[in-house]
């Protein structure tokens, strides 16, 4: 991931939740023309501004910093809980759900000696 393409990955984003540049600009107190701007790349987010958007639209904010260069690249098995967590087609309860299934297969499959695939 870059920091380049996070106004992409935040277009597809809300794209994918079925919201318009004004509907998030609603939720999030972040200005239409500004959102706009983020996503074609012609300005670069705070924090501030990626952690109100991640909330919105129900996503990690650590993905977010991460998209935007402000955190380094997450360890090993992060990626799975990213996706699950971005994903606008599950909801709270599914995630979690879904995440607690993925721990627990990790924690047996370190108990086991991580057996190889």
């Amino acid at each position: 991931m870059t920091k380049v393409d996070v106004g992409e990955f935040l277009r597809e984003q809300r794209r994918g939740a079925k919201l318009s540049l004004r509907q998030l600009a609603e939720l999030t107190g972040v200005s239409n023309p500004y959102l706009s701007q983020i996503e074609r790349g012609l300005r670069k987010p705070s924090a501030d501004v990626l952690q109100q958007i991640a909330k919105a639209l129900r996503i990690s904010s650590e993905a977010l910093y991460v998209r935007a260069g402000l955190l380094d690249e997450p360890g090993p098995g992060r990626d799975v809980a990213d996706a699950v967590l971005a994903d606008p087609a599950l909801d709270e309860q599914q995630k979690r759900a879904l995440l607690d299934v993925y721990a627990s297969f990790v924690a047996a499959n370190r108990g086991d000696g991580a057996q190889e695939r």
